[in-house]
């Protein structure tokens, strides 16, 4: 296991991330509702001997520009020891759901900001975590399943050029999706019931 005592490991990204949280970022009683919340219980649950801090940094409706915008003050300023980052649904989403946006965020523009995030932080952390972004499509050849896993892509790119430690979250509802239908998880393709959100959960717990 990665972690040590006294570490703090902070995670950022959009709704999936938020889920509910509480504002502003470090409230004890602010991981929401989602799978970082089931990240923090496994921890105290399995590794009693090793007491980690965690943080939701995830605000809903975020791009990678926003992360960009509120690095410093909800990473940055934090001085946490381990970033996890998702992030890329919105990015891709608005490019469906609001074709009229005149700032949309497309693939060169996602790598480099992200890359650039990733760089910066990598030198005051332990280490990274790279969770890709996913939609709950199991036809490949669907529009917004295949722009995702190109985002998803770009995200696998840094994290072997960078050494962070990679989550495939579209593999690991892949393999469920071969079982069961994408109902049994959302009705929207994005948002996961808990089920989706323990899925999330044991794919980042394998990567530590």
């Amino acid at each position: 296991m990665v972690f040590e005592t006294g570490d703090t490991l902070l995670f950022i990204g959009d709704s999936i991330t938020d889920c509910g949280q509480a504002r502003p970022v470090g409230e004890r009683e602010g991981l929401g509702a989602g799978y970082v919340s089931l990240v923090n219980s496994a921890l105290g649950a399995r590794f009693p001997e090793t007491v980690v801090s965690v943080l939701n940094a995830g605000i809903s409706g975020n791009r990678v520009t926003d992360l960009e915008a509120r690095w410093k003050s909800d990473v940055t300023d934090l001085k946490p020891d381990w970033v996890s980052i998702m992030i890329g649904i919105n990015d891709v989403w608005r490019q469906f759901d609001r074709e009229e946006l005149e700032d949309q965020v497309g693939p060169e523009q996602f790598q480099s900001i992200l890359a650039k995030l990733v760089e910066e932080t990598a030198k005051e952390v332990k280490g990274i975590f790279l969770m890709t972004p996913f939609f709950l499509e199991t036809h490949l050849q669907d529009p917004m399943r295949a722009k995702m896993d190109q985002y998803g892509a770009i995200v696998r790119e840094i994290a072997e050029k960078s050494g962070a430690r990679f989550v495939d979250t579209q593999a690991a509802f892949d393999k469920y999706l071969a079982k069961r239908p994408t109902q049994s998880l959302c009705g929207d393709r994005v948002h996961p019931n808990l089920v989706g959100h323990q899925i999330l959960a044991d794919a980042f717990l394998a990567a530590i």
